[in-house]
């Protein structure tokens, strides 16, 4: 799968529009008229699609900030100053509407939606010696447009919906939707791609429905989130590790915990990813002033686990940096480590989320903290079913970029954000602002988030 990333992406495939607004159409005629043409073209622009969940601005870098950063686990840990003082306000809940990293985590997840977006409008137009490849090729793209607008939803709120190709994009209506349009679009494109794609695969049925419960629970529909949680469930086809540590790492990709990863591959090829560098002490990258966002483990994660914990050796190291990207990289930025964005045990606390507190949600968190060595709780442990459910999956699931969107959707980041820096409660923003360069490209189209007015 990840000699497939490594296809040059032809000119064709950079989906762009005018220097002014996001890549949502074509940078040429080029695009619509010679290309898209054959079963061979699609293979190729799928895999372009895909290399858009490696940019620094989706996966890469930017969405670990936006995801963790913002949240209790980490930190920056690049300084105050230079170069990191727009990581320090994106920490602080201080950054400005110009921030870079705003900008660029905008355009870089529309550019990967552009090139789903022409996939899915065109590939209907073209015979395919198999079905099945036509099928699993859009249930793909949907899934990737499904994963890149379920992180502008959470980042972003209010952001443009766009599911058609785009042409003429001076003309276009840009179409801004509030986050529950956007979820309930994804949830819509999820049950179709679930239907399209394969038991297993680059990405499976299960992904695409494991996804789906996730998206509804964030859309606080905890009901709708039980059938596909549980679908994933009774496929079989995914289980626990014995093992937590046996999920991370180059040498664990192919682990049945596993539903979908991003996927890099080093050896100086532009196809490493930067979460050695980000997370441990073993990256090259020099900090800030080397390209990298370092990020430094908090005390308040460091406290949070029990005693005995099995988790907690395979996830931080005696210096406090995190275990789950260490590599021995040749260069910066060149790690053989994936992201692993969907794991089996995120399906079964996401199931104990959505049928609540009771046998069956206890028995889910249970599996779980039975892989940590700790022992099960039930109704009668300390504290709300909420509050146990939030700390198992805090520590399970720490440094996955799960943990923002668990505050946001359990009512609790202005709280837990307030008392974390010390600051007040009406400082702590749920949304990022939307960029300033794309309201200014369209103001009578874009409006800001109101917190950020």
């Amino acid at each position: 799968m990840k000699k497939s990333l490594l296809i040059l992406l032809l000119p064709v495939l950079f989906i762009s529009c005018s220097e002014d607004f996001t890549v949502l159409g074509p940078i040429s005629e080029r695009n619509v008229v010679n290309y898209y043409k054959t079963q061979s073209d699609f293979e190729v622009a799928i895999n372009g699609a895909f290399d858009a969940l490696q940019s620094n601005g989706t996966f890469g870098v930017n969405y670990v900030l936006f995801m963790e950063m913002r949240a209790d686990n980490t930190e920056n840990g690049g300084g105050a100053t230079g170069l990191a003082a727009t990581l320090e306000q994106l920490d602080k809940f201080d950054e400005l509407d110009t921030a870079s990293e705003l900008n660029n985590t905008w355009i870089a997840s529309y550019e990967g939606i552009a090139r789903a977006n022409t996939i899915l409008s065109r590939i209907d137009e073209v015979s395919f010696t198999s079905d099945d490849v036509k099928n699993r090729i859009k249930g793909e793209a949907l899934f990737v447009r499904s994963l890149l607008y379920y992180h502008l939803g959470v980042i972003f709120g209010n952001v443009p919906l766009i599911t058609a190709e785009v042409t003429a994009p001076q003309n276009m209506n840009l179409n801004q939707v509030s986050a529950a349009e956007v979820m309930t679009q994804i949830a819509t494109d999820l049950t179709t791609a679930e239907g399209l794609l394969p038991s297993t695969g680059r990405v499976s049925s299960g992904a695409a429905a494991a996804l789906l419960g996730r998206v509804y629970l964030q859309a606080g529909d905890k009901a709708s989130a039980v059938a596909p949680l549980k679908r994933v469930v009774s496929s079989n086809v995914y289980s626990l590790e014995a093992n937590y540590a046996d999920v991370w790492g180059p040498g664990n990709e192919g682990s049945s915990e596993i539903l979908f990863q991003v996927e890099y591959m080093s050896g100086n090829v532009g196809e490493g990813s930067s979460y050695t560098d980000m997370f441990t002490a073993s990256g090259l990258a020099g900090g800030v002033g080397g390209g990298s966002a370092p990020q430094t483990v908090t005390q308040d994660f460091i406290d949070s686990y029990e005693a005995g914990d099995l988790r907690q050796a395979a996830t931080l190291s005696d210096s406090a940096t995190v275990e789950k990207y260490e590599d021995t990289p040749s260069a910066p930025f060149d790690s053989d480590v994936n992201w692993v964005e969907i794991r089996y045990a995120e399906v079964l606390l996401n199931l104990a989320e959505a049928v609540g507190e009771g046998a069956e949600g206890y028995g889910y968190i249970n599996q779980v903290r039975n892989r940590a060595g700790l022992a099960a709780i039930d109704g009668t442990t300390p504290g709300s079913y909420d509050d146990k459910l939030l700390h198992e999956r805090r520590v399970e699931l720490a440094f996955e970029n799960k943990r923002w969107p668990d505050l946001l959707r359990h009512g609790q980041a202005k709280s837990v954000m307030a008392s974390h820096l010390g600051i007040g409660e009406a400082d702590v923003t749920l949304l990022f602002p939307i960029p300033l360069s794309q309201i200014d490209v369209a103001p009578d189209q874009m409006t800001q988030n109101p917190e950020h007015d």
